[in-house]
């Protein structure tokens, strides 16, 4: 019972790391990478989709993406999603595609990202927290209806915080790895 109570919390999370990864992936770093737009939520027809379910997303260069809707009514749409977005970048529209032109990015603006990144690295901390205060309330429950000793139950609390810490761990590496990308020139 401890041990699935465990496996069950060391998977959320690792879905809650997979969703940081994810994340920070969306983050510009001074090169072109579809990860930067395709979560995107664009209002298409009056319901928000994500970018990568309404058109191809490449990057022949660089530092350019290429975008390629496959309805070219939901051009303007794209456009104004982009443009809303918190990516500071400038959609150019030909008619059958829109190009992202990733401009270096400034001293500035890379601060300003890191802050961003260690905002969702700390966003992710908490999730993992609370995932692990999640289940301490369930092993202090199982111990109040008798299903564990109170000798188990310590030591599922302690299993608990080791596994935590592992996790806390790979979110700092993820953070860490992700503001020095951000940095690099």
């Amino acid at each position: 019972m401890l041990g699935d109570l465990l496996a069950e919390t060391g998977t959320k999370m690792s879905d809650a790391i997979e969703a940081l990864k994810h994340d920070l992936a969306g983050i510009r770093t001074g090169r072109a990478s579809p990860a930067l737009v395709e979560r995107l939520q664009v209002p298409y027809y009056g319901t928000s989709t994500p970018l990568n379910q309404l058109a191809t997303i490449s990057t022949p260069e660089a530092r350019l993406l290429v975008i390629q809707p496959w309805d070219k009514n939901a051009m303007s749409d794209i456009e104004k999603a982009i443009l809303a977005s918190d990516l500071g970048l400038n959609p150019n529209n030909d008619g059958s595609l829109i190009r992202l032109n990733i401009p270096p990015l400034t001293e500035e603006r890379r601060r300003d990202l890191v802050k961003m990144a260690r905002r969702r690295v700390e966003e992710a901390k908490v999730e993992v927290r609370n995932l692990r205060r999640d289940a301490v309330s369930d092993v202090r429950q199982f111990e109040q209806e008798k299903l564990f000793s109170q000798d188990e139950a310590k030591r599922g609390q302690d299993d608990l915080q080791d596994l935590t810490t592992s996790y806390i761990a790979q979110v700092d590496l993820a953070g860490v790895a992700k503001e020095k990308e951000i940095l690099e020139t």
